[in-house]
């Protein structure tokens, strides 16, 4: 394993610790409150950036996602293709994830952060730099592709963990 995939996944490991402190305690309405009425919610958050990781992961590692191989589409009920990851979605389409509480949401991104850990400990030095997006100018290597997502979640992740603090800052 090289040091850079144990990098790789201490920063993965720092997502799923975001993740938990964000949602932890929280009940189906507050992780559905938004602040403002265009603003993102801490279950869309939640969602939307462990949907970009099982997606993003999923097509590097040649697996099928988890969302749809371990039946979590199903058992979040939302009425989005089982393909979608909230890119570029609207105010609706955000207000629509809801009636889903910490343990589903937690449970689902769990379930996403050991495929992902399991597929980081499978990579060799040389992994990283193989070419996963030819569309981009340069190309885009696994490396660049992993660090990505870990950028993009870790942002929402903080974006869930400042809504928590809009939510429990009476308590």
């Amino acid at each position: 394993m090289s040091d850079a995939t144990d990098i790789l996944r201490t920063a993965y490991d720092n997502i799923a610790t975001a993740v938990e402190g964000a949602v932890e305690g929280l009940d189906a309405e507050q992780l559905a409150t938004r602040p403002s009425p265009r603003a993102n919610t801490i279950a869309w958050l939640v969602w939307h950036l462990t949907r970009v990781q099982d997606d993003h992961v999923a097509e590097v590692a040649g697996r099928e996602q988890v969302w749809t191989a371990d039946g979590w589409a199903a058992r979040f009920g939302l009425p989005f293709d089982p393909a979608e990851t909230g890119y570029g979605m609207g105010v609706d389409d955000v207000a629509a994830v809801r009636d889903v509480d910490a343990a589903l949401l937690t449970g689902y991104h769990h379930a996403v952060h050991q495929a992902t850990d399991a597929y980081l400990q499978t990579l060799g030095p040389d992994d990283l730099d193989r070419v996963v997006d030819e569309s981009y100018d340069p190309p885009v290597t696994l490396g660049v592709r992993l660090v990505s997502v870990v950028t993009d979640d870790l942002q929402h992740a903080g974006q869930a963990a400042y809504l928590r603090g809009l939510l429990t800052e009476e308590e």
